[in-house]
């Protein structure tokens, strides 16, 4: 089953501020909307590859929205990840049937500034290492420019790699496994180079996953950060490049609390993950 990944939120407490901060960062930000029967409003960051950055911020509060309570929780960073499905009731009822777990699809949409009415259809796992769905109902071309919205000054290209904090690296490949099905492109577990953490990957698209759990019940660096604070989830991306003069990690002062590398695409990813 092809499931490439659609788009990665970062929630933010300040709309305004923080498209001014991916700008001057090289990015061409994008405003998105609003979403109806919400208090969020969005920028896009979209990448040739056709995946994109969800810049999220709240109006008012909204106690009931996980991604709120993360944001006052733990502060501005990274919260979730979506795929891209051909049909998401599709993909939920085949994953079901492997045993796992997925709420009942539920269609979303946004306002676009220009008046253009977008819809789509989600579905979210249960557990934060599994990323939500996001299958349109209007065209994706709509909910996700093209052209050369896509390009960068600061020459990012794609998501390179997405690495995702899990506890337990065996129980979490299972669960991939039964979203992807059968011919799913997952490599075997391995030990990081410092010993502190087992890595798995898999394919989504042109975009490689890393799952990374501790060793023995111990991580440390942002991995251990991570899950010792916020849990399950996606925590480092890496972005690609083709210029070896644009290789950096980026201020998180900048990136409003998102750990952005950016890297050129044979790099093993280890030192971003670190």
């Amino acid at each position: 089953m092809t499931l490439p990944l659609d788009h990665i939120v970062i929630a933010v407490q300040d709309l305004e501020r923080t498209i001014a901060d991916f700008s001057a960062l090289g990015f061409q930000v994008l405003r998105g909307g609003e979403h109806p029967g919400r208090s969020t409003h969005n920028a896009l960051v979209v990448f040739g590859d056709g995946a994109y950055f969800e810049l999220i911020a709240w109006r008012s509060p909204a106690p009931e929205e996980r991604w709120w309570q993360q944001l006052q929780r733990h502060g501005e960073g990274i919260v979730d990840f979506a795929l891209l499905p051909s049909e998401t009731g599709a993909v939920v009822a085949a994953a079901q049937a492997r045993g796992l777990d997925y709420e009942t699809p539920y269609e979303g949409g946004r306002l676009r500034l220009d008046g253009a009415r977008l819809h789509w259809r989600n579905a979210r796992a249960r557990s934060q290492d599994l990323p939500f769905l996001c299958g349109d109902l209007t065209p994706r071309a709509l909910r996700v420019p093209e052209g050369e919205s896509r390009i960068h000054p600061n020459g990012a290209a794609g998501v390179a790699r997405l690495h995702v904090a899990v506890h337990d690296l065996r129980s979490s490949l299972a669960r991939w496994r039964a979203l992807l099905g059968e011919g799913a492109d997952i490599s075997e577990a391995r030990r990081s180079g410092d010993g502190s953490a087992y890595r798995a990957s898999l394919k989504l698209g042109s975009t490689e996953l890393v799952l990374a759990a501790p060793a023995q019940g111990v991580a440390t660096g942002a991995l251990g950060h991570w899950l010792a604070t916020r849990g399950e989830g996606p925590y480092v991306i890496e972005l690609a490049v083709r210029d070896a003069a644009a290789v950096r990690p980026l201020d998180e002062s900048a990136t409003h609390g998102a750990r952005i590398a950016l890297v050129q695409p044979a790099e093993a990813g280890e030192t971003a993950a670190a």
